[in-house]
């Protein structure tokens, strides 16, 4: 009996500490994804004096479009959607998929200029008569062998592309509080 006893205490303790190493790895990769989420997000502020993150804006037709960044800079506001892939990067502006390969791994992804027109437009629509640009942003694990397209950029060439201004002042800050006042958080926001 026992022998028994100390079986079950032996299998729970090893369900235990298997349940405790899985909890344990899982937290770690979910702290490892939020912190490369906050340099992310800290490399892409640089670039601007105000930042609005993960947030869904009326896109003027009764819907809402969700921005990955929004960021108030010295020619206007910049509407980033940002790309974490890893490899080499085939992509066009009039080509309908875009190609990622990472050694023997291939993967496609839809065109995301077309959805940043849309993102534009919102932004547009709610900003007035500011500048609104936009770039697709890749990190600097991807590569571009054969040139980047339009509108795209790596988080390292931004703050050069677009100083941040020192206060918002004057129509910025105007359109900046129109957009920001219109703006909610987003269900769609990488956790």
């Amino acid at each position: 009996m026992n022998t028994d006893r100390l079986v079950v205490a032996v299998v729970i303790a090893a369900a235990v500490a298997a349940l405790a190493g899985y909890g344990g790895v899982a937290g770690w990769r979910r702290f490892v994804r939020y912190r490369r989420r906050r340099q992310i997000a800290r490399s892409i502020s640089v670039a601007g004096s105000a930042m609005l993150q993960d947030v869904i804006v009326p896109d003027g037709s009764g819907g809402h479009l969700h921005l990955d960044f929004l960021l108030a800079t010295s020619r206007g506001l910049l509407v980033i959607d940002l790309r974490d892939v890893d490899g080499i990067v085939f992509g066009g502006e009039h080509l309908r998929e875009w190609t990622v390969m990472n050694g023997n791994e291939r993967s496609t992804f839809l065109n995301p200029l077309e959805a940043l027109y849309d993102r534009l437009a919102a932004v547009r629509l709610l900003a007035g008569d500011v500048t609104v640009e936009g770039r697709i942003v890749f990190t600097e694990r991807s590569r571009f062998p054969k040139g980047q397209p339009p509108q795209v950029a790596l988080i390292s060439a931004l703050a050069t592309e677009f100083p941040a201004p020192g206060e918002l002042a004057g129509r910025l800050r105007e359109a900046w509080d129109a957009v920001a006042k219109s703006a909610e958080p987003s269900p769609l926001a990488r956790r």
